[in-house]
């Protein structure tokens, strides 16, 4: 981002008229409870032989993308409370906007993937292992993570070609792409033009080919008859589903919110940057016996070796 009033950093000021101190408890569990959370989701697929299927694999990684999610936004957020300092350079910002929309790039195709996982193994059961073997699993996740990193380079360099020149005051905890516009005054129908480009390949793209495959699997659901066959058909999808409504339900009203409200999009960033990320994982443990029954048997092993 060009500047023309020299100046070189911005203002974090989200929560004016607050008590740091109670801000920052409130802050630090949440991302002491999403990292714990997820963390724990991470270890038992690992360490369960069960869940080294597709469908965890892309589980895990969703888990590694809430806590980043968290890391990138909340640790800064808390030194700011802490300190009081509440300054951050254009470098500091503009390197927060890279990873963040590292993250959003990445839980938007993977949230796809995970919905055609779904699909091939309800639809195309026959061929699910000759599909989604172990190595075309480990090179989709590589490719979903450098497809995020590269496009957000090019999501970041446009930001950087828009000129600043009025407040330098962010009403956000973090540097939040949405408030960002507000100090500029030029060079933005660039990035306007890539953020549009971005929000079809990334958001409504996936999500038209996420309604397509639930499409499918949902006649082929309502076309089984076995009611246990339903039944633990569905149960497989139910987390999944729950997780893309979340997604993008807050990811709409965020988009929907007027710009002039500072306030609710607060409120929404919170939700999307901290609350959201702690449940995914308590959504797929609740229901997922698979999940359930590993983490107790781990629970259950570490309780037996400590009373040894």
């Amino acid at each position: 981002m060009t500047n023309e009033t020299s100046v070189v950093y911005f203002y974090i000021l989200p929560f004016s008229g607050h008590r740091g101190n109670e801000l920052f408890s409130f802050f630090f569990l949440l991302y002491l409870v999403g990292v714990l959370i997820n963390s724990s989701m991470i270890t038992v697929i690992c360490l369960e032989v069960q869940l080294h299927k597709p469908m965890y694999l892309f589980i895990c990684n969703l888990s590694i993308v809430d806590i980043f999610y968290t890391s990138f936004t909340v640790p800064k957020l808390l030194h700011m409370l802490l300190s009081g300092n509440y300054i951050v350079s254009f470098s500091q910002c503009y390197t927060q906007l890279y990873f963040f929309f590292t993250v959003a790039t990445a839980e938007g195709i993977l949230l796809f993937i995970m919905a055609y996982d779904r699909y091939v193994a309800i639809c195309i059961p026959l061929h699910y292992h000759r599909i989604l073997t172990w190595r075309n699993c480990t090179l989709i996740t590589i490719v979903i993570w450098t497809v995020a990193f590269l496009n957000s380079l090019l999501y970041v360099i446009s930001a950087l070609n828009m000129t600043s020149c009025h407040s330098n005051i962010i009403h956000q905890f973090y540097c939040d792409v949405k408030t960002l516009t507000k100090t500029t005054c030029k060079g933005t129908e660039m990035f306007f033009a890539i953020a549009g480009i971005e929000v079809l390949l990334f958001a409504l793209v996936p999500l038209m080919c996420t309604i397509v495959s639930y499409f499918n699997i949902f006649s082929v659901i309502f076309n089984m008859n076995s009611k246990e066959s339903r039944k633990k058909a569905f149960s497989t999808c139910s987390s999944h589903i729950t997780v893309i409504t979340i997604y993008y339900g807050t990811s709409l009203i965020g988009y929907l919110i007027p710009p002039y409200s500072d306030v609710l999009d607060l409120v929404i960033n919170i939700v999307y940057t901290t609350i959201i990320p702690m449940i995914n994982p308590i959504i797929y443990s609740l229901q997922n016996s698979n999940v359930q029954s590993a983490f107790l048997g781990l629970v259950g092993k570490k309780c037996f070796l400590n009373n040894r």
